[in-house]
């Protein structure tokens, strides 16, 4: 893709600027001393904006994560737990047995880059401001799953956080550790002195609730558009100067493990597209950087560059093909039966994503690496759909296509078309689709790919259900609700709105999949939609033979074939620091988080002697 992990595409691009020069990577000095310069880019997005502010919720903002910008904890990817993470603002915290609260105990030596001292009221109103913009743990959305009930501060380095237990969520602690920890003293006036009032009384219920709510949800665009005048940051490092070529930060002295901290200087080099990071990297400029997709013969000259080093782990993401099967002929599930017997997922990988993924072994809508924990040897049972010419001229058969003169027709006669789209810049789609092209014209099915602009443009196009044929980011862990609910959630007609499931038909609120609401399993009838809504609230025991149930639809009905499941690719050089993790549970760092920021903080990284 055009950027690190699927994951992060589900953000958005953001608009690229032109690169401009900057300095040379080097041994120089900074603020605070330590082992030189390290030099990296934010693969979050494209493009660096010097007009931007120093704040982490405005989509251009020069906040980055892990760097100048603190969360209370590092969430990891693990397996199958969404709650576990490294230490951030918070050095540990407790969560209840029953997950109805998390207590959080802050690092005793935190301090802003201003000397003050970071307290549980800087966490209180950073919360106050994840809440005008819908965190997840913090939502206003009446009955919203895994919401948080009350936030109260037990003294300056404590908090305890309870979860509304009306419509609990496995994921709740997850959510309340993903929190950005802003200086309460720099960001006070972003909330109105009531808010905490106006917060209870949204969520009653009646027109004064509403009322509250849209006011909690209004404030979110004066969070958004606060440009604080200079960079206080909790981080390992502050932000000194950025320009469109680069972003320089310095070691924040203050930083409760400065002395561990090696780099002096950090610099995030700008870039537009995947071409530039792969001359990053060639040149061996970069100390890290994280995915990118990269052809053979790049990622051998990038393997090549003295001092470089891939290092390999997990990636709770996978792409699909995804089907409209509000459109003929792919509301026949024989049709999609017969393209996934004709589709070489181990070619289509080796063209589009050799270092970057794995072929998938089969469609189960689980990442293959925990597909096991948690649908055990079912995994091994479901139709691999290897490449099968009979089989899958016997399910076109069976959907009524004809073949005629070597090329497969709709059962009307009319000619049938495989059209397939991507978003201009996604290197590995592309080339997957490309290569799938020519397979399926090999076998008498006629297809072509059509390029989409960009990528928020595709997702609004792919919405209105303007595609026959899209990829589709799926399976994304550890939540098993995350899992499923890119196949069987809104896209597909099923919402969860304070735990009632309602279902649209297609081409309706978003519904651009058209999947039956009901599909035979073992001979009993299941609703997927309603199912999947039950991971969101379920513990890891109850949700696992849902998720046989729905694994088995998925490998029956195929809204998607799964095509391959991400690796977690960090590119590294050797030559300026050294002490790079390899361990794949420190590499299992969630969406957003720029990785080499929590391993500089955690002091793994040291300067080459």
């Amino acid at each position: 893709m055009k950027r690190l992990a699927a994951v992060v595409a589900l953000l958005g691009l953001a608009t690229a600027t032109a690169c401009s020069g900057g300095s040379s990577n080097g041994s120089g000095g900074g603020s605070g001393g330590g082992g030189g310069l390290f030099t990296t880019i934010d693969v979050n997005r494209p493009g660096l904006d010097a007009s931007a502010p120093a704040n982490p919720y405005n989509p251009k903002g020069n906040s980055f994560s892990a760097f100048n910008a603190m969360k209370i904890g590092w969430v990891k990817n693990h397996l199958t737990d969404p709650n576990q993470a490294l230490p951030g603002i918070a050095a540990s915290w407790e969560i209840a047995p029953d997950n109805s609260s998390i207590t959080l105990h802050l690092q005793p030596n935190a301090k802003w880059s201003d000397g003050q001292p970071v307290t549980a009221e800087d966490v209180k109103l950073s919360i106050g401001i994840a809440y005008t913009q819908g965190s997840t743990a913090f939502a206003v959305t009446p009955g919203a799953a895994g919401a948080a009930a009350d936030v109260t501060v037990v003294d300056d380095k404590t908090l305890k956080i309870t979860q509304d237990m009306a419509n609990p969520s496995p994921k709740f602690a997850r959510g309340v550790l993903d929190t950005t920890v802003v200086p309460a003293h720099v960001w006070k006036d972003v909330l109105p002195a009531d808010f905490w009032d106006k917060l209870k009384a949204a969520r009653g219920e009646g027109a004064d609730a509403e009322k509250a709510r849209e006011e909690v949800t209004a404030l979110g665009e004066k969070v958004l558009a606060f440009a604080p005048a200079k960079d206080v940051s909790a981080g390992p490092f502050v932000l000194e100067r950025v320009n469109p070529g680069e972003a320089l930060l310095v070691k924040n002295k203050n930083f409760f493990n400065a002395a561990n901290v090696a780099p002096a200087q950090v610099k995030f080099l700008n870039y537009t597209g995947n071409e530039q990071i792969w001359n990053y990297l060639t040149a061996g400029k970069l100390d890290h950087s994280g995915f990118v997709a990269a052809p053979t013969d790049v990622m051998n000259r990038i393997k090549s560059a003295p001092g470089n080093e891939v290092i390999k782990g997990y990636s709770p993401v996978a792409v699909g093909m995804a089907f409209n099967q509000s459109k003929k002929p792919y509301d026949n599930v024989h049709v999609r039966r017969g393209l996934a017997y004709l589709i070489n997922r181990d070619e289509v990988t080796k063209v589009a994503s050799p270092e970057g993924g794995t072929p998938a072994v089969t469609t189960s809508g689980i990442h293959q690496k925990a597909a096991p924990a948690w649908i055990g040897d079912t995994a091994a049972q479901l139709e691999p759909y290897k490449p099968d010419l009979a089989k899958a001229e016997e399910e076109f058969k069976q959907a009524g296509l004809e073949k005629k003169d070597g090329k497969w027709t709709l059962a009307d006669g009319k000619p049938w078309k495989v059209s397939m789209h991507a978003p201009a810049g996604f290197s590995d789609w592309l080339s997957a689709q490309e290569n799938i092209k020519s397979q399926l014209i090999k076998a008498g099915v006629d297809a072509e790919v059509v390029t989409t602009a960009d990528y928020p443009l595709y997702l609004e196009e792919l919405a209105a259900g303007k595609y026959d044929v899209g990829f589709w980011l799926m399976a994304l862990g550890p939540a098993p609700y995350d899992i499923f609910q890119r196949l069987y959630g809104a896209s597909n007609g099923w919402t969860n709105v304070a735990g009632k499931v309602q279902h649209a038909a297609p081409g309706k609120n978003g519904n651009w999949m058209g999947g039956p609401e009901e599909i035979e399993v073992d001979g009993t009838k299941i609703n997927p939609g309603e199912l999947t809504a039950k991971l969101n609230t379920a513990p890891a025991e109850e949700a696992k033979p849902i998720m046989v149930q729905l694994a088995k639809a998925a490998n029956q009905d195929l809204p998607v074939i799964q095509l391959w499941d991400y690796v977690n690719n960090q590119f590294v050089n050797n030559s300026r620091f050294t002490g790079w993790p390899h361990d794949d549970e420190i590499l299992r760092l969630g969406s957003g988080v720029l990785a080499s920021g929590v391993w500089i903080q955690l002091g793994m990284i040291k300067p080459k002697q």
